[in-house]
């Protein structure tokens, strides 16, 4: 499943140790456009929460399982990203140089004109 939203809370990162080694889960409360928007929140499990990405106020284009197990008579249900990225097909390369309208900035020629 696909959403189109914007990040409105980033809750705190939690980490742990697991049978399998180290884990770690960001999660993050989107609100969808339209009429009636809805508060989701969201699970993000391992290393595929981008800093650069999740700002709050950035609308997120969020591929999504979701998922319901049952524990002592009661139901829990999951959404757990497995692809977060800026909405309009953004990408952010953590390696590339700072850009302007002009192009990329020279660190060795960075005057103005």
């Amino acid at each position: 499943m696909q959403l189109t939203a914007k990040l409105v809370q980033i809750l705190p990162l939690q980490t742990g140790q697991g049978k399998n080694g180290p884990w770690k889960k960001q999660d993050i409360v989107v609100e969808t456009e339209g009429q009636y928007p809805k508060k989701v929140c969201i699970s993000i499990w391992g290393d595929k929460a981008d800093e650069k990405v999740l700002q709050v106020g950035n609308t997120l284009k969020i591929d999504f399982d979701v998922e319901s197990r049952e524990y002592n008579g009661r139901w829990y249900t999951d959404v757990k990203a497995w692809k977060v990225e800026a909405a309009g097909g953004t990408t952010f390369d953590h390696d590339a140089p700072p850009f302007t309208d002009e192009g990329p900035i020279d660190a060795e020629n960075d005057l103005p004109f």
